[in-house]
């Protein structure tokens, strides 16, 4: 029977194999395998997507990224199968998921702490948010605008307590603090601060190549505020709740020069970044304890979760943040 590595090949015109998939790593949505071909001097990353798939959203995360091409932005291409799709799906007897293709890159993580990264992020919002003006058509998706209520929360912490995770009371502390507290700052955005961007912009998505920073992970690109997008770029590159006052004064400096648009304003502004990491704990919650998914999502889903409870931001962890930024430099 042909291999899914030999399929993908096949379907993007890659040329003769035989083709082997090799696991590099598990996120939230999917699995990256480094796809190798015998006598073949190139590689290619195929992302899994392991929960289905949007192709709407497939096509927004194409146009972005070919137009931050022209922007100098540095990315993997997003490859086009033979029918000119951006997504492809495995057959059923090689288990049916959505593939997505894009050039293999070479390069070290990203190091948050180099003053060069920081300006480098900076800078690069700041191009994306200024194309973007003009792009945005819509509204942001409800995960960064919303957040569960109290009767959601309920419910979730009565099924993993019936489920037995070791967890559920973590869980359970969380509901009763700092979700009511952090989701009292979730709030709809100012239409008018709206910009298409990539919504991901964290060290785990450079890769620092030969020629430089490469951006990755393009799946969320969408609309979203520019206000809020930069706020969680800063708590992200600056260190979370233990911050360093210093790299976030410099990214958001870079940021300016650059001419981005969004200004921190206060907690308000952290909005995006307190709305998805409150739905993510409670996805990931929900598929550890989901009897549909596989053993395996049910495990990784439990880790995030446990994760994602130590490292939640601190009201006042954020004031300070915002206090350091409109600091002097």
């Amino acid at each position: 029977m042909q291999s899914a590595a030999d399929f993908i090949a096949d379907t993007y015109g890659l040329g003769a194999g035989p083709w082997t998939t090799t696991p590099v790593t598990r996120g939230a949505l999917g699995q990256i395998w480094k796809l190798t071909g015998n006598g073949s001097s190139s590689s290619w990353a195929v992302k899994e997507l392991l929960f289905g798939c949007d192709e709407g959203q497939v096509d927004r995360e194409a146009a972005l990224r070919n137009a931050s091409e022209q922007l100098g932005i540095s990315s993997p291409r997003l490859m086009p199968n033979r029918d000119g799709a951006y997504v492809s799906r495995l057959t059923p007897p090689l288990g049916g998921s959505y593939v997505k293709l894009y050039d293999w890159i070479e390069g070290t993580d990203a190091d948050a702490s180099k003053p060069e990264m920081l300006s480098w992020c900076g800078r690069t919002l700041a191009l994306l948010h200024r194309a973007g003006e003009s792009a945005a058509i819509g509204a942001p998706s409800a995960w960064y605008e919303q957040c569960p209520q109290e009767a959601d929360w309920e419910k979730l912490h009565e099924e993993t307590r019936r489920a037995g995770v070791p967890w559920a009371d973590a869980l359970g502390r969380f509901i009763a603090t700092s979700a009511t507290e952090l989701a009292r700052y979730v709030t709809p955005s100012d239409p008018g601060d709206l910009v298409t961007s990539h919504l991901d912009m964290r060290p785990q998505n450079v890769l620092v190549g030969a020629a430089g920073p490469v951006l990755l992970d393009w799946d969320n690109a969408g609309v979203i505020s520019a206000e809020r997008e930069l706020a969680r770029a800063v708590y992200v590159w600056a260190g979370g709740n233990d911050f360093h006052a210093a790299s976030a004064r410099r990214l958001v400096r870079a940021y300016r020069d650059a001419g981005g648009p969004g200004v921190l304003k206060g907690l308000d502004s952290f909005s995006m970044l307190f709305a998805t990491d409150l739905n993510y704990v409670r996805v990931q919650a929900e598929c550890a304890v989901d009897p549909t998914v596989t053993a395996e999502q049910r495990e990784f889903a439990g880790g995030q979760v446990v994760a994602s409870l130590r490292k939640l931001p601190d009201l006042a962890a954020v004031s300070r943040l915002v206090e350091a930024v409109e600091g002097p430099a």
